[in-house]
């Protein structure tokens, strides 16, 4: 099997990151005024909250109560200012969401080509807990964002036992949301006695070579950082953190280093709405990750974080008012990162 390193394209990153390291460029922007993005956010609000498409996840028994009409928006900009609407501070689970951070602190731990060889980054263009995705791909990887490459990143954390191991991955978490984050109990037993299908995947990788510590703890841990707390306003900041090059822009902590931040961010793009992704970017031109309990995170680089929250999901697993909000700020807001404009040419020469 050719290691992702050797390939044209490992040895093209390799060149690149040398050439950057000595003559680094980064393209930022700014948010649009405050007032404008509060108007906007409030509009987006009242424009989706009516919505009653989608259905609640209800293959984990703990989230099938939740409750379908709630709704909440935050922006959260590289400078630090926070803009909310609706439901924004309402706790649920962070689940698929905690996917790109525990990438991205293994990355800053590990190093961009480690990661990339271990792991994998390529989209599978398969549902989230596709077993069928590691099977079809030659170097049995997948990629971070879906279940089998999540587990994957687990078992690469760092510690002596598994309560070393979990609170590494806590309380990274927690630097990205400027807070302590704490796992909501109930959620996680009710993931954990219906997890069969993530052990098996688990288990597969482990046949090939494709886990990096005990299948099952692993699992555990996933499962674990999963059921973690949060609200939209935390995954704003959280998706600021990660627009900030890796700064939080309210505690002011450097929580990664910036070529983590950038993978991140690449992969998010290509794989974070799963087999959604490609149509995401084409409508909404952003990186961004969803998860079942109803969470979205988009990530505005140099700019800012946007998140969404709204239990009710599309049948690929995403918000549909989340969706729906996210996309239209996008356009409304100017965030698009593809969209660009003519440059005005200079004026004619005046005939003499």
């Amino acid at each position: 099997m050719m290691a992702a390193s050797t390939t044209p394209l490992g040895q093209a990153a390799g060149a690149l990151s040398a050439a950057a390291a000595q003559t680094p460029r980064i393209s930022t922007g700014t948010l649009p005024g405050a007032e404008l993005v509060s108007r906007l956010l409030d509009e987006a609000h009242r424009r989706f909250a009516a919505v009653e498409d989608g259905k609640v996840a209800d293959y984990i028994p703990a989230l099938a109560s939740s409750d379908p009409a709630q709704f909440g928006l935050s922006i959260v900009g590289v400078h630090g200012a926070r803009h909310s609407v609706g439901d924004a501070d309402v706790a649920f689970t962070i689940q698929s969401i905690s996917k790109p951070f525990v990438f991205a602190l293994m990355a800053n731990e590990l190093g961009h080509e480690k990661v990339r060889e271990l792991l994998g980054v390529n989209n599978s263009g398969l549902p989230f807990d596709s077993v069928l995705a590691v099977e079809l791909n030659p170097g049995r990887t997948a990629n971070p964002m879906v279940n089998a490459g999540a587990i994957a990143t687990t078992s690469l954390v760092p510690g002596a036992d598994a309560a070393a191991k979990w609170e590494f991955v806590r309380s990274g978490l927690s630097r990205f949301a400027g807070r302590e984050l704490a796992v909501d109990e109930e959620v996680y037993a009710s993931e954990s006695h219906s997890n069969a299908r993530n052990e098996g995947i688990a288990r597969l990788l482990e046949g090939y070579g494709r886990i990096y510590n005990d299948p099952i703890e692993a699992t555990d841990i996933y499962t674990r950082q999963c059921s973690l707390l949060v609200t939209a306003e935390d995954l704003a900041v959280m998706s600021a953190t990660l627009a900030d090059g890796g700064v939080n822009p309210i505690t002011q902590e450097r929580v990664i280093d910036e070529d983590s931040c950038k993978r991140t961010l690449a992969v998010l793009a290509t794989a974070g709405l799963y087999e959604r992704s490609g149509e995401w970017l084409y409508e909404v031109g952003l990186p961004a990750k969803s998860g079942v309990s109803g969470g979205i995170i988009t990530v505005i680089p140099g700019k800012g974080g946007l998140a969404s929250f709204s239990p009710p999901l599309d049948d690929a697993g995403n918000s549909v008012r989340g969706t729906l909000a996210t996309a239209f700020l996008s356009t409304t807001l100017g965030l698009n990162v593809f969209a660009s404009q003519p440059v005005p040419t200079a004026a004619p020469p005046i005939p003499s």
